[in-house]
């Protein structure tokens, strides 16, 4: 035993005595995030709600952790731990979609019961979902305007709006690599959604047209597809999850809920990957 934990209790070599060191919760800070679930309903049902929106705001955290530092390795070139970042984000929202099975046993009564009390309030709203669409280059400079409220918030959407996207990152790299890429494409404005391009179209194709010198390359590109493909997985659950607690009601938030978030569907992230599957 050494000398700071000569005499104090333990149990099958555990520590037992944390009054003047930090403990599991401590670090966590669990006393904040267990105290932060506030019913407004005297429904049973309304903690679930919560704590589904609320976990899924934590992993929607870590997305934007590692999408961040992507886009930094990318940017210098540097893609083996970018590889390993968007496998995790990939997994990520492996976890959201199955969130979703949680949240669906929740029955069309028992969401009617707490709705009255949600007012106007929305995953529409979501901060950091909003920044995770910018990241991901599906950009609309409209819906700052939702988050005016917070000046912090606003700001840091601002910010994202005029950065690359990560798929910026990955064009521009392969107008480094070589790759002849339309100097629009290039350009300085990036506060619209990505566009398909054909002069990036033709870069993926040469990589994939020739995987054994652009191996880098090329499996950044499955990589972003790999994100992709599970970005709408995750989109899909959540529409069939709406339509099946609410159906096709409005949502909270003033969107036309499942029919909005089916329109969401369409939504190509990363066009020229998806594209180029039909040349090859």
């Amino acid at each position: 035993m050494n000398d700071d934990t000569k005499g104090a209790p333990q149990w099958h070599g555990a520590k037992l005595d944390f009054k003047e060191s930090m403990s599991y919760g401590d670090y966590l800070g669990l006393d904040q995030i267990l105290s932060a679930q506030h019913p407004l309903s005297p429904n049973h049902n309304e903690m679930l709600f919560i704590i589904q929106h609320q976990t899924s705001e934590l992993w929607i955290k870590l997305m934007l952790h590692e999408l961040q530092a992507v886009r930094g390795h990318v940017r210098e070139g540097k893609l083996a731990p970018a590889f390993k970042m968007l496998a995790r984000v990939a997994r990520i929202m492996d976890q959201l979609v199955h969130a979703w099975d949680v949240l669906a046993t929740m029955t069309p009564p028992e969401y009617t019961a707490i709705r009255p009390y949600l007012g106007a309030s929305s995953g529409f709203q979501s901060f950091q979902y909003r920044q995770l669409e910018f990241i991901l280059g599906n950009k609309n400079p409209n819906l700052l305007a939702v988050h005016e409220k917070s000046p912090a918030a606003h700001a840091i959407l601002e910010r994202e709006l005029h950065a690359p996207s990560v798929y910026d990152e990955a064009v521009m790299l392969l107008a480094r690599s070589g790759f002849a890429i339309a100097p629009e494409r290039l350009g300085p404005d990036r506060t619209g959604p990505t566009q398909a391009d054909e002069s990036v179209k033709a870069a993926w194709l040469g990589v994939y047209g020739d995987t054994e010198r652009h191996w880098a390359l090329y499996e950044l590109a499955e990589k972003l597809v790999d994100l992709e493909t599970a970005f709408r997985f995750w989109r899909f659950r959540h529409v069939t999850t709406v339509e099946r607690i609410i159906g096709f009601k409005q949502g909270t938030g003033g969107t036309s809920g499942a029919s909005y978030l089916r329109k969401m569907l369409d939504v190509v992230l990363f066009p020229e990957l998806f594209a180029l599957r039909t040349a090859l």
